[in-house]
């Protein structure tokens, strides 16, 4: 089958409303073969061929990973390479689907996790200083997004990381829908110190658009704020 006709197929099927349909059609399909078609699908504007994309994403990478774990690589290279400025593009998708790759597979969670975490610190003037801050609000979105999600199933190698440093400024954003994922992600990583800031918010009423659990939902940021709360309250609970 021809390149672009695989295209089409994949773009056909990730319309479909049944992920686990989906992710079984696209498993029967040679998983290089497919690569190329999820990059077009992550990038598309209609949301659920956009999540769905993503989560194909993470199920094809994981699975080519443990075949070869230099496949792997080279799609997470790839997805570096399109938020890097000198490639001439933007990048859209790519966060996400990265994080959700390393939600699923360890190996490329440890060799890359630092440098999606990176995409949230400013440059600084130190040589050691290598953040690569993403200033596109709908970047930040997918930032935000996948810190949540490696958060809920890497808590410990980000928190080594020191993400629990980086997402307290994004609850200042001018974007409220980076301010709700950002909420989220602090509530799943237990950041307590969050904990004022994250009350002033429950009266946010901006909507959010939630992918979790492979379906769509809006919100609120105050609901998220609260959610995160309850967490922290949780978690607080638990530890006494």
């Amino acid at each position: 089958m021809s390149t672009r006709k695989i295209k089409k197929q994949v773009l056909a099927l990730l319309a479909e409303p049944d992920l686990d349909l989906i992710q079984k059609e696209l498993g029967q399909l040679t998983a290089k073969d497919v690569v190329n078609a999820l990059f077009s699908g992550i990038c598309r504007s209609e949301e659920p061929v956009r999540w769905n994309a993503v989560s194909a994403m993470g199920t094809l990478v994981a699975r080519l990973a443990n075949e070869d774990m230099e496949e792997g690589r080279i799609i997470m290279r790839r997805m570096l390479w399109s938020l890097n400025d000198e490639s001439g593009g933007i990048g859209w998708g790519a966060p996400e689907s990265m994080a959700e790759i390393m939600s699923l597979h360890d190996g490329l969670a440890r060799e890359y996790v630092h440098m999606l975490i990176s995409y949230m610190r400013e440059d600084g003037e130190e040589i050691w200083q290598d953040g690569n801050y993403l200033e596109h609000e709908t970047l930040q979105q997918g930032l935000m997004w996948g810190a949540g999600q490696l958060a809920l199933s890497r808590r410990q190698l980000v928190v080594e990381k020191g993400m629990e440093q980086d997402l307290p400024p994004y609850l200042d954003a001018a974007d409220g829908t980076v301010r709700g994922l950002a909420a989220r992600a602090i509530g799943l990583l237990g950041t307590a110190a969050c904990r004022d800031r994250l009350q002033e918010l429950c009266t946010d009423d901006f909507p959010v658009r939630l992918y979790e659990n492979g379906r769509l939902s809006t919100v609120t940021v105050g609901e998220l704020a609260g959610q995160a709360l309850g967490s922290l309250k949780n978690n607080f609970v638990e530890m006494r």
